[in-house]
Parts: C-alpha cells; structure tokens; sequence
C-alpha cells in the first residue's frame, strides 16, 4: 500500500465517524501485510536485525537475574555475618519487590513517551550503580533500602524487553523469540549459581557486588552502541487504528479498564502471579534450602542450582517451539497458548507437591524442583502473547507491564510466608523448605487449571488478526469500496 493510498484510507475511515455513513469510492481497498512483512510502508521485518537485538535482550535478562539472585545466593555467608535470622533474610528477599509492581506500571505507561531502547538503556545504568552501595552494607537497614531501589530499577524490565521484543516481530514469530531471550533469566541463574560461590570464597562475599557493576555496565556501553528501536508500528500504528472499528473512541479510559476486567486477561494474571511465586522462591531460598535443608555444601548447591535452572532451559524453548508449531498448523490461540500454560503449571505443580508426600532422597528432592522450574518460565513467554494478541499496540505496553507488576506481588509474599515456615520448622528445617515449595505447587495447580479454562482471546474480540499481531480493519456500516 502506498502512502497516497494510506492517507485515502484514513480519510475514509474519519469521514465515516464524523458525518455518518457514506460510500466513498477507492481506487483500491488497503492491502493486508504479508506474515514476513513489518510495515506497509517502507519497514519489512528484518529478521537479521531482529534477532542481534533479541541476543542483547538476552544478556540484559542474564544481568537482571544475577542481580536477583546474589542475595539469595549469598543467603549463609550473610546471615552468618550479619547474625540475620531467617525471618529477617526472608523481608530482605521481599523488599526488593516491594514496589517493584508500581514500577513495573510506571515503566509500562513510559513507553508510550519515549522509545524503549532508552529505558532499557536507563535501567542498565541504575542497576549498575546501586550494586556499589550493596557491596559496602553493613545493617539490615542499609540492605533493605538497596534491595528495595534496585526493585524500582528492575520493576519494568521483563516487559519493556518484551514490548522491545514485538516491535521486531510480527505476531506470528513472536513466542520463540520471547522464550529465547526469557531464558536469559534462567542463564543468569546458571552463570550465577557457578560464579558466585568461587567469587565468595577467594574475595568474600561482598566482590560479588562490585562484579555485577563491571558487567551491568558493560551491557550498558554495547547496548549504547547496538541497540535499536524495531519498526513494527512505528511507522503504520496511526494508519491500522484508523482503519479498525470505534477509532477514536476506545482510546478512552473506559475500554482500557473493560479489557483488564475481561476473563481471559485476568486469567492471564493469575497464570504469571503463580509463576511468580515460584521464581521468589528459587530466587531467595532455593540456595539455602539445598544447603541448610539438604546438606549439601556452598560449592556443591552452587552447581546443582546451576544444574537446575540450566536443565530446565531446553525444556521452555522446546515449548515454546511446540506452540509455535501448533499456530503455524491451525491450532486456536487458546488452545496452543492457553492450555499449555496452564498444563505446565499444572504438572509443575505436581512436581512441588510430591516434595511433602514422602521421606525422599535429596537427589530425588532436586529431580523434582529441576522439572518444576524447567516447566514455569514457558509462561513467562506464552502470557505476554496473550496480552499482545488481544491489546491495540498503543495500550500494549501498559498491559504488559500491569500484568508483570500483578504477578510480581508474589514475590513480595512468598519469601517471608516461607522463610515462616522455616523458622516454625526449627531444627526440621528442610521440612520448613519443603512446605514452603508444596503450598507453591498447589497454587500452581490451581491457577493453571482456572487460566486454562477461563483463557480465550476470542472472547475479547472477534475481529481477526493480521501477521503483525493487530486487528484487522473492518468495513463500517455504510462504508464500501469498490474498484
């Protein structure tokens, strides 16, 4: 479609709302984008430059989640220091998501005035910085205030990637991407489980925090120099929501608030609060439950984490890749993203609850927990697509970044309610752990069987979607065109 063509359309679209149905005559009607085009008017998908950004959104996942696990990965040496009970470890854990949901929203609604490649920029930076302060920290106060500024910093990461993320991809090649670079999570997890516990006992446990500077800021300086805004709807936004039903009039708040009362978007949010859950967990007392709760060493834990979130990585990518290959064949949104996620919540949180249910050995206790974490992170790609398929693209930056911040409330939860339970536990403290982890598994259960049921993005609009991931443009009452 050339651009004379595009403001006829616009024209044609306006001139209907304003005076009433009329026929207005086109010399030809707008052209629907091919599945491997990225705008109509100039912009194709460059999937070369799409994917060198999805590998740097990849590396600033893996510093996002060193950065959330080195407290809980230095968890014994702190609070052998710091004479810090376990309650008390368990609000340092907590603090960091505190207002990391407020962020996260804040975040979201940024993105509608400046690009997401200066924020993603601007977090990197921040994050960098607050790491010296941690590094120096000598009470419990000085390290609650740091862990609660980095959770503002890293509140709208996840879904200002995500929403930098889709502006490469058109809707049909969105999940794989996201679940690659999702998994930078998990590899910053790996990296961290190996790294910190040597970087520990050769330096101390606080050169920890002077490392993670170096490498945020590193991040920083290449992103600086590589980092790009896509331009998926930046240049054909304003020509589609001219051209889609009720232009103009659901920008207004009302809609925006219909569509997060909506059963398939709450469903959405109570699929990532339970995935949540299980992240806080793995976060602040996975390592200490496979030393204090299992017996195993500093160096040793280290690993099996590592071994734990890297066995789990192919698992997510080769969901993600199945449901791929189940829209390419036909398969409804619903069935491909919605049951999955609530069919590998569900069997996650089976694995989690069979941690109470018998005397197991520890190595079955880690079997167990590799295949839960493995199954979890899937959601954390197939929700966002959701999210996407059903929001206008000027509204989806927020959603994402609501539905983030919803679920991130769990974090807030999980580490003290469980760091309670180890404590009531007392000298059967792995029992503690395992309880903790159990209550975990059947919220995941719960939530994956209501979100697989209520999820239906049909539900929300009929209208079809085209390969960008936008509605498709639908003729008013009154409105044709002819040749």
């Amino acid at each position: 479609m050339d651009d004379t063509n595009g403001r006829e359309s616009i024209r044609a679209a306006r001139v209907t709302q304003a005076h009433g149905p009329v026929r207005v005559r086109s010399r030809r009607a707008p052209s629907r984008p091919k599945a491997n085009q990225g705008d109509d008017m100039g912009a194709p998908h460059d999937a070369r430059k799409a994917w060198q950004v999805t590998v740097f959104l990849f590396l600033f996942m893996i510093v996002n989640f060193v950065d959330k696990i080195a407290v809980g990965m230095l968890a014994v040496p702190m609070m052998t220091e710091m004479k810090i009970t376990p309650t008390q470890f368990g609000l340092i854990g907590s603090s960091f998501f505190w207002l990391f949901a407020v962020s996260g929203v804040a975040g979201g609604f940024a993105t509608t005035r400046w690009s997401t490649t200066r924020l993603l920029l601007v977090m990197g930076v921040v994050w960098s910085l607050l790491q010296i302060p941690m590094a120096v920290s000598a009470s419990l106060v000085s390290l609650v205030l740091c862990r609660v500024l980095l959770g503002v910093a890293e509140g709208p990461a996840f879904p200002i990637a995500v929403h930098a993320c889709y502006k490469w991809f058109p809707d049909s090649k969105r999940d794989l991407p996201v679940s690659i670079f999702a998994q930078g999570g998990g590899v910053g997890l790996l990296l961290a489980g190996v790294s910190i516990p040597q970087i520990s006992a050769h330096w101390g446990w606080r050169a920890n925090f002077y490392v993670l500077a170096a490498i945020g800021a590193t991040w920083c300086l290449l992103w600086l120099l590589f980092g790009r805004e896509g331009p998926l709807e930046t240049h054909t936004a304003r020509t589609t929501d001219a051209l889609r039903p009720g232009y103009g009039h659901e920008e207004k708040g009302s809609s925006f608030r219909t569509l997060l009362c909506t059963p398939t978007v709450l469903a959405c949010f109570l699929l990532h609060f339970v995935a949540y859950w299980s992240l806080a967990l793995s976060l602040t007392w996975l390592p200490a439950y496979l030393q204090l709760g299992l017996g195993y060493n500093g160096v040793t834990s280290g690993r099996l984490y590592a071994l734990i979130v890297g066995g789990g990585i192919p698992l997510s990518i080769a969901v993600s890749w199945l449901v791929g290959r189940l829209l390419a064949r036909g398969v409804s949104s619903r069935i491909a993203r919605g049951f999955m996620s609530g069919a590998v919540l569900a069997v996650a949180g089976i694995c989690l609850i069979t941690l109470v249910l018998g005397d197991f050995t520890p190595a079955l206790h880690v079997g167990l927990i590799c295949i839960a974490l493995g199954l979890v992170p899937t959601v954390y790609a197939l929700v966002p697509a959701l999210l996407a398929e059903i929001a206008p693209p000027s509204r989806r930056g927020a959603l994402l970044a609501i539905d983030n911040s919803i679920a991130s409330i769990a974090a807030v939860m999980a580490p003290v309610l469980t760091g309670m339970l180890v404590q009531h536990a007392g000298a059967r403290g792995s029992a503690g752990y395992a309880a903790g982890f159990a209550v975990c598994g059947a919220m995941m259960i719960i939530g994956g069987l209501l979100g697989a049921a209520f999820i239906d993005p049909r539900r929300v609009t009929d209208t079809p979607v085209d390969a960008l991931g936008q509605r498709e443009p639908q003729p008013r009452a009154g409105l044709s065109q002819s040749d």
